[in-house]
């Protein structure tokens, strides 16, 4: 496996960060989210969301595949000035367990770095992504916020302070 994160920058990397988009959300929210609201969210929303809003990703790449992605930028939250933010990290399902996404979401904390705090939110409930991001360092802060998709959930807040940094052998960053 030959994993690499860069930008994204080609027509192509748009379209593969969309079906990772389409397809992830497909792998892992059934059960969590309203299952009308899945079968609305097609690869062809994906695809223009994807192009509407280029900026601040990251993907990875398996030879030309592209199996994951980051969003990440300033913090959305007004509560939490000067923060950082993940606004999304999906994995493919096949490459869960291969470092994928502590590569991607390494490479996006160090475009961050200017922030002393970094916020995630997540779906409670989505058990893996809650692992993933305390394994991470990441920690709940106790906010919640309800969110409709299809029907009403709920979202938590995390949050990584300071400069955690683990190491990766089997992933390379290109600038």
């Amino acid at each position: 496996m030959d994993i690499r994160i860069k930008p994204m920058e080609s027509d192509a990397e748009i379209r593969g960060k969309a079906y990772v988009h389409w397809k992830a959300w497909q792998e892992t929210y059934p059960g969590l989210v309203d299952r009308a609201y899945l079968e609305e969210l097609t690869l062809e929303k994906c695809t223009d969301m994807a192009f509407r809003w280029p900026d601040h990703i990251l993907v990875a790449k398996d030879g030309e595949k592209v199996v994951g992605f980051v969003g990440y930028g300033p913090g959305c939250d007004d509560a939490l000035p000067e923060t950082g933010e993940i606004y999304a990290i999906y994995i493919l399902a096949a490459y869960y367990g291969r470092r994928v996404g502590y590569a991607l979401m390494t490479a996006a904390v160090e475009r961050l770095s200017e922030y002393e705090k970094i916020a995630v939110w997540v779906l409670e409930g989505n058990q893996r992504a809650i692992r993933f991001y305390q394994r991470y360092g990441f920690l709940p802060d106790g906010t919640r916020k309800q969110i409709t998709l299809g029907t009403a959930n709920t979202e938590v807040r995390m949050i990584l302070s300071g400069k955690r940094r683990p190491g990766f052998d089997d992933v390379r960053e290109e600038k």
